[in-house]
């Protein structure tokens, strides 16, 4: 079970570093990655929404989340599904900072 977290927060990690282009700060930041489970396979399973159904970057936005989890060794393979439900509302999901940068108080 600790090898199981160790790995998760590693993985949460790698994604962190995966920014949306347009707004500039981290999709982790903004509440756009839901859930991320490891399987015993070590697989990851993640599950992320974008800021728009129509996102012009959702492709994109889906192979680096795809490429961070992976770049974790020990990660055999990643699962990124993406959602519409619930819809994305940064004044609930995003972080403080985010707020702050999004210019919501």
């Amino acid at each position: 079970m600790a090898e199981t977290e160790t790995l998760k927060k590693q993985v949460w990690e790698e994604i962190a570093k995966v920014e949306d282009p347009e707004i500039g700060l981290s999709l982790t930041e903004l509440g756009l990655v839901y859930d991320l489970t490891i399987d015993e396979n070590k697989k990851a399973d993640v599950t992320m929404t974008f800021t728009s159904m129509g996102c012009p970057y959702g492709p994109q936005l889906k192979a680096e989340v795809h490429a961070a989890a992976t770049r974790v060794e020990d990660i055999s393979d990643a699962h990124v599904e993406v959602v519409f439900s619930p819809a994305w509302d940064p004044r609930e999901m995003a972080s403080e900072d985010a707020k702050m940068h999004l210019g919501i108080y």
